[in-house]
């Protein structure tokens, strides 16, 4: 694209145009703490093109890349190995260049690619249809909680304490515009099911309930049984949403939708995409074939064309903005396309017996890491049943010890005190994610680094 710049005058034409008296007028909305009061600090003010780059170049290089050191930070975003044969399928023609397939008639691909992501996600979530993606895992879950209102009719969502705080901040804040009741929770780090609040779940819910949302894993590594909460949500007439930030454990674990849940939703970045300093990810979307109507986004169909051949449309597209606009069921009009094909590659070079192969290796390597920690002085484990992500409880804040770590090349994982800066008790916790990429170097480099700070 272009850089056009714009003169005073334009500017103030558009601002005008808009009733706006001034640029800062436009960004009211952020909070006054988040705001720049002057230049970034650090970058030139005044350079030539190549003395930028070199400026730039110096900084990226303080940066410890995932790749460069011994990795185990997870917490809603996983380093897996992605084969080289994703980007080079994702980057073909038909497909990059590929963005909204509104026409089918020239865009079959795009929509049998869309069709076969669809049929993945439903089999992985054990639901019976789901979507062709969201923007990412905390949309999915605010459009998750916003669809249990239409389906019910009620305003009230109780977040269990185990879902991801970021999560949690998204649907608080698109309540605010929504009137829906947010009844949220912290997590306790109680030895051997840690962020695990069933028995508040189970007293929370009333008549007024909309939905329970609970992630799987939780944020802190613990797997729970979701059949009890399920039963209770129904008997309520309530819907019970499970969030999986973590796709990979579905090929080990059971899934959400066998345990009756009615809504699944999460984060597909694991399979085929990599972490890319936060972004573009994809939001995955699965519920019931019954509350299909009420489902956000768009849905990729099979059919047949006038000579009997198979064929591929969209469908229920009247729920989507660009239909339906102020009616819609969701301000989201798009999907994440290219992500979802490289999330649909991914699985579909796996195939089911890889994925539970990937799953398994995953577990077994975390397995191993976290009894090797456990048994550095200072540390504690305080999980029950985990896949690739645990929570350990030191006897000093973590966070120190984090950056200790990094100064000896170790990125050790996710410190509790930055997600719950609150403190109670929490800032000594530390989740540490373990998956396939992770050698047995790795875990002693780990070990000694931990032994050496702990000391």
């Amino acid at each position: 694209m272009r850089y056009l710049p714009l003169n005073p005058a334009d500017r103030q034409a558009m601002l005008a145009t808009i009733g706006a008296p001034d640029i800062d007028a436009l960004f009211a909305d952020v909070p006054e703490e988040a705001r720049l009061d002057g230049p970034i600090e650090g970058l030139p003010g005044h350079a030539s093109e190549m003395a930028v780059e070199r400026a730039m170049g110096a900084m990226a290089r303080k940066n410890l890349s995932a790749g460069d050191a011994p990795f185990f930070i997870g917490c809603g975003a996983y380093r897996h190995h992605i084969p080289a044969s994703v980007d080079h399928l994702i980057q073909r023609g038909e497909f990059l260049t590929s963005y909204t397939p509104y026409q089918p008639e020239i865009a079959q691909g795009t929509l049998q690619a869309l069709f076969e992501f669809q049929t993945q996600v439903a089999r992985l979530y054990g639901c019976e249809v789901a979507n062709a993606s969201m923007y990412d895992g905390s949309t999915a879950c605010w459009e998750a909680i916003a669809m249990a209102r239409r389906v019910t009719r009620r305003g009230k969502a109780i977040l269990s304490a185990g879902l991801h705080p970021h999560y949690v901040s998204v649907a608080q804040t698109m309540a605010r515009f929504t009137g829906d009741v947010i009844d949220s929770a912290l997590p306790d780090l109680t030895e051997g099911a840690p962020g695990d609040d069933s028995a508040r779940l189970f007293a929370a819910i009333d008549e007024d309930t909309s939905c329970v949302v609970v992630q799987y894993p939780n944020v802190l590594g613990h797997i729970g049984d979701l059949s009890e909460l399920a039963a209770r949500c129904h008997e309520k007439k309530a819907l019970l949403i499970a969030v999986v930030p973590e796709p990979v454990a579905l090929g080990l674990i059971r899934s959400p939708g066998e345990m009756d849940a009615d809504i699944v939703v999460g984060e597909g970045q694991s399979l085929g995409v990599g972490l890319n300093f936060g972004g573009p990810y994809v939001g995955l979307f699965a519920c019931r074939e019954k509350h299909v109507r009420q489902m956000p986004g768009r849905i990729a169909g099979e059919t047949v064309d006038a000579a009997g051949k198979r064929g591929f449309v969209l469908t229920l597209s009247t729920r989507e903005q660009h239909i339906r606009r102020e009616k819609a069921t969701s301000n989201i009009c798009t999907n994440a396309g290219l992500c979802a094909l490289a999330f649909s590659v991914h699985m579909t070079l796996l195939g089911e017996k890889g994925l539970r192969d990937l799953a398994a290796l995953n577990h077994a390597k975390a397995v191993r890491a976290a009894t090797r920690l456990a048994n550095v002085p200072g540390v504690e484990l305080v999980n029950g049943p985990f896949f690739n992500e645990f929570t350990l409880r030191l006897t000093e804040e973590a966070r120190p010890v984090l950056r200790a770590l990094a100064d000896r090349g170790v990125l050790g994982g996710v410190s509790l005190g930055r997600l719950y800066p609150d403190g109670d008790g929490r800032e000594n916790g530390l989740v540490v994610a373990v998956t396939e990429t992770n050698t047995q170097d790795d875990v002693v480099a780990y070990a000694a680094a931990l032994e050496e700070v702990m000391a």
